[in-house]
């Protein structure tokens, strides 16, 4: 039986916002190379979007709606972090345990 921590945590939700995991042993199969492209994707978004936080915030007339907004992409840019860094953080304690 696969334990919770050789489960890979993706990059995206299941029904309800729960979390949808991956059982494999091919880091190079087609789900696995999916996940990663998203989580580079996510990524990539997110060094985006603290860019262009970093400019709207020095900007004092900033519209407070574009805040809000701006406030509200980069909530969900944080979670899609989180939860690669949780799933990384996973996958790398699995990698260890093998090891030993």
């Amino acid at each position: 039986m696969t334990t919770l921590n050789e489960l890979r945590l993706l990059p995206w939700a299941g029904p309800e916002g729960k979390p949808c995991y991956l059982s494999t042993n091919d880091p190079d199969g087609y789900m696995s190379r999916l996940a990663d492209n998203i989580e580079a994707i996510q990524l990539n978004t997110a060094a985006h979007l603290l860019e262009a936080a970093s400019e709207t915030f020095a900007d004092q007339g900033a519209d407070p709606i574009a805040l809000r907004r701006l406030g509200h992409d980069l909530a969900g840019a944080l979670r899609d972090v989180l939860r690669v860094a949780v799933s990384r953080g996973h996958l790398l304690a699995a990698d260890e345990t093998r090891r030993i």
